[in-house]
């Protein structure tokens, strides 16, 4: 027989009528999503920010436990700014791409497919999911060719600055069926056998595209589109959003995110989302909860 000071008194659960609302309202998008990939472009101030940082892995280790297959295509915009400075290099941007000289690439390919990646890994296998970092230079994953410049920019060299000429998703689909979720370096090797530096963006997009996503979310440091009076627009077709870039309203850094969206929609993605990273748990308040944030770009 047990005796008084043997037994265990423990609180009440605190889970609120709240807190049951929210887990009711998750079930329907879960029920929706799991079996399926979701692409996810994890960039800015998010993965500068150690809680953000933290939090988003959470969230992606929660999608994973729930049948959802994540794979994380990260950025590193910021960190290779900081680092090429310390190195007496000066960053040089058009039409939104980095220019990346030959002196340049390969402290880009340390910090992307060295420092970033494994952080974001170490980051997903501390708090208890498990994770793989891949440059895409692994088993020939992506095949670069160096970008040409188009109109304005077409007399700008942009040297190692490459977009994707082809995806192998052999090695990604068989992480997708494995507990591991894959995290990737935005890194492509050419015909030439150079090594290209690659928007992320962009490379998120094709692989959305390739692995005929269910979703992919962009995460970045804006609410979303903003129209010409900087008022957030919550959905949006494909010939709207081409309008908006023509009109100058969509520019800039902007631009990568916007057309990656664009030709995942039109290769069958179902949805795209522009969203803020740095909002606490922004993933799930997006794919989870009615409301949503950020802009959904839609094919019609």
């Amino acid at each position: 027989m047990k005796k008084l000071e043997d037994v265990i008194y423990r609180d009440e659960p605190k889970i609120t009528p709240s807190t049951a609302k929210v887990l009711i309202e998750a079930l329907p998008y879960i029920q929706q999503l799991s079996g399926k990939v979701l692409v996810i472009k994890f960039g800015g101030n998010a993965m500068a920010d150690e809680t953000l940082k933290n939090n988003f892995a959470k969230d992606v280790i929660l999608l994973k436990q729930v049948g959802v297959h994540p794979v994380i295509i990260h950025g590193g915009g910021p960190q290779i700014t900081s680092y090429l400075k310390k190195s007496g290099i000066e960053s040089k941007f058009a039409n939104g791409m980095r220019i990346t000289d030959p002196n340049s690439i390969h402290i880009i390919e340390m910090v992307l497919g060295g420092l970033i990646n494994k952080d974001i890994v170490n980051t997903i296998t501390a708090l208890g999911g498990k994770a793989v970092g891949l440059s895409g230079k692994d088993g020939g994953l992506i095949r670069a060719k160096k970008i040409i410049g188009e109109g304005e920019y077409k007399d700008i060299d942009f040297k190692n600055t490459g977009t994707v000429q082809s995806i192998d998703p052999e090695v990604v689909s068989l992480l997708d069926g494995s507990p591991f979720i894959p995290v990737i370096a935005p890194i492509g090797i050419g015909d030439d056998g150079k090594t290209y530096n690659i928007n992320a963006d962009v490379v998120a997009g094709k692989i959305a595209h390739i692995l005929q996503a269910s979703k992919y979310l962009i995460l970045t440091n804006t609410t979303g589109i903003l129209d010409s009076k900087n008022s957030l627009i919550q959905s949006i077709n494909a010939n709207e959003v081409k309008k908006l870039i023509k009109k100058g309203t969509i520019s800039k850094g902007m631009l990568p995110k916007v057309n990656s969206a664009l030709e995942a929609v039109a290769s069958g993605v179902e949805h795209v989302q522009i969203i803020d990273g740095t909002v606490d748990h922004s993933v799930l308040l997006e794919l989870f909860t009615d409301e949503g944030i950020g802009t959904m770009i839609r094919r019609n």
